[in-house]
């Protein structure tokens, strides 16, 4: 085979004409354009997709914090729940109330019969509430101190209780609330 560098002739002729001979600029030009859109269009998706993904991040990071607030919101409720449930306070709520701790019970069996000697709530004697004493006048100031003689003990909770008698339950305190 050999190669000729003459004229071309009849379907390559042709063919020729269709092509530019030289080297044209004008066929570059839409192949850089085409690749500065794509390049161009590919980072202002890539911003776009980025700023995205942040803006996730942060109601991500909000609803997380929220998440937190309400978890030891709902555990400083449950603990109220458990502080008045406690048996104890179910108690003392029920004496403010005027409620009485109930008789022993009886109960009834599946054939109808009363099992136990039922018997009545009693209300316990109420605690005698003392008595103020009327104010005196001023004593003269004894310069050798108080007189032994005429003090008297302030009276405990045990001693103004009647026997028999229960304590009162402590006042229940908060900390840290």
């Amino acid at each position: 085979m050999s190669t000729a560098k003459g004229p071309l002739k009849g379907r390559a002729a042709r063919l020729g004409r269709l092509m530019p001979s030289g080297p044209s600029s004008a066929a570059r030009t839409p192949f850089v354009l085409l690749v500065v859109v794509l390049l161009g269009g590919g980072l202002i998706s890539l911003l776009l997709l980025n700023s995205a993904l942040n803006q996730g991040s942060f109601q991500l990071n909000e609803l997380k914090d929220r998440t937190t607030e309400l978890t030891d919101e709902e555990q400083a409720l449950q603990r109220d729940v458990d502080d008045y449930a406690a048996p104890d306070a179910l108690e003392r709520r029920a004496r403010e109330l005027g409620m009485v701790p109930g008789g022993s019970p009886a109960f009834l069996g599946p054939d109808g019969k009363v099992l136990g000697e039922p018997s009545r709530a009693a209300a316990p004697k109420p605690t005698p509430t003392p008595v103020p004493t009327p104010p005196q006048a001023p004593a003269a100031v004894n310069p050798a101190g108080p007189d032994p003689a005429r003090t008297v003990p302030a009276a405990t909770p045990a001693q103004s209780a009647p026997a028999g008698a229960p304590a009162a339950p402590p006042t229940p305190t908060t900390s840290g609330r």
